[in-house]
């Protein structure tokens, strides 16, 4: 089974499960009955999410105290994949792996190349919406992890949707063939792999040295999309003549910056709510400026005690004192003032949000600055057989014409 591709209702003994901690702190685990989930808010126990719906919320009591901490058990899709990998490399985030794919005209009947594999997250994405995906990488270590990542996933299956191959592809090429490290299974009759690429992405140190090897693996009678992914403008400007130069065309740059938007409820704040949060504040007001007045009464009384050779108390310096009373008596004799009252306004006891008891609004909050550059995005389009079959267009052409029009004057 492909936990990318296919979906399921209920968590089940084995599966691959992504836990929702926090919107920046989303773990993957593999279900086990006899496994914890261990977070600083206290251990999950696996058992208690088998047979559960995926998106359940599971809460413990923690230790300590009387309260609860809870996480969400969430079905692995590339987009939450992305967000929890363990990272081998920089990653491919969404904003721009789903403009590549849109812009590569990716869907279930494409072929797609990527080189190099990397930390595995657009593979889970292309593996997800293509027909076939061929992953290249040219480090050995992380050729191993993405594989076994790869198999343990899905992805790699009976139906060999993906395969994943160890080449330096700058200075070997995309050619499969039998004898090489990959994944693919070779039947006994098959020598090399038919690639008939017709979307490319290349996220390599220098894609220009990259580009003359693909003309023999992509398709030949179709328009083919390529995508080079690179950090530097240099980089930029250098796959640009080397796209120029073999024959790559309708090239654009392009570079994405993203930013977050948070749905959520707030209260509605009606004119009724401000009047009684003034009242609210003049009344403890009023309560603070007499009870500063009885600390001071009672503190001259206590100084009287205290001090009965004196013949005038310095009320100087006792001005300054009467925040903060010295007497124990006085400070045990000192009025218990009411907690203030809910402000609608920031401040005052907790509501919880989406209370029924109140009035609330959804709105929708965004980040305060647009996320920085992660990559050039660099398009290029290249057909190689620019001819057409002359029969099959002028048999197209009467199927156009002969087609009655379904306008209607």
């Amino acid at each position: 089974m492909s936990y990318f591709g296919e979906f399921k209702d209920l968590i089940q003994e084995g599966d691959l499960a992504l836990v929702w901690i926090s919107r920046d702190n989303i773990k993957p685990i593999t279900v086990d009955s006899k496994e914890f989930f261990n977070t600083r808010y206290g251990s999950f126990p696996h058992r208690d999410m088998i047979g559960k719906p995926y998106g359940s919320q599971i809460a413990i009591r923690t230790k300590g105290s009387n309260k609860f901490a809870f996480i969400h058990v969430l079905q692995p899709t590339p987009e939450l994949w992305t967000l929890s990998l363990p990272h081998r490399t920089q990653i491919v985030y969404t904003p721009d792996s789903s403009y590549i794919m849109e812009r590569l005209n990716c869907g279930p009947n494409s072929n797609v190349i990527e080189a190099g594999t990397g930390s595995g997250s657009f593979s889970h994405a292309f593996a997800r919406n293509v027909k076939h995906l061929y992953s290249f990488e040219f480090h050995e270590a992380r050729y191993n992890q993405a594989k076994e990542e790869f198999e343990k996933h899905g992805l790699i299956n009976i139906e060999n949707n993906v395969t994943i191959t160890h080449r330096d592809v700058c200075e070997s090429g995309f050619t499969i063939k039998k004898g090489d490290v990959t994944s693919n299974q070779f039947k006994d009759d098959e020598e090399y792999v038919n690639l008939e690429a017709n979307a490319i992405f290349l996220d390599l140190p220098a894609p220009w040295e990259a580009l003359p090897h693909l003309d023999t693996v992509i398709s030949k009678d179709e328009s083919v999309g390529l995508c080079c992914f690179s950090p530097c403008i240099e980089q930029v400007d250098k796959t640009i003549e080397a796209m120029e130069k073999n024959g790559w065309i309708n090239i654009q740059m392009v570079e994405i910056q993203s930013k977050q938007y948070e749905s959520r409820r707030q209260m509605i704040r009606t004119l009724d709510d401000a009047l009684e949060r003034l009242r609210d504040i003049k009344s403890h007001k009023l309560e603070g400026v007499a009870r500063r007045k009885r600390e001071f009464e009672n503190m001259i009384n206590e100084e009287k005690k205290l001090d009965t050779n004196a013949n005038k108390i310095d009320k100087k310096d006792i001005s300054t004192q009467t925040e903060k009373p010295t007497s124990k008596k006085a400070q045990n004799n000192r009025p218990i003032i009411a907690k203030t009252k809910f402000n609608p306004f920031g401040k005052g006891s907790r509501v919880r949000e989406g209370d029924t008891n109140f009035q609330w609004k959804q709105v929708s909050k965004v980040e305060t600055e647009i996320k920085s550059h992660t990559s050039y995005l660099t398009f290029a389009f290249k057909t190689i057989t620019n001819t057409r079959d002359e029969e099959l267009f002028q048999k197209e052409l009467e199927f156009t014409t002969s087609k009655p029009s379904s306008h209607k004057k």
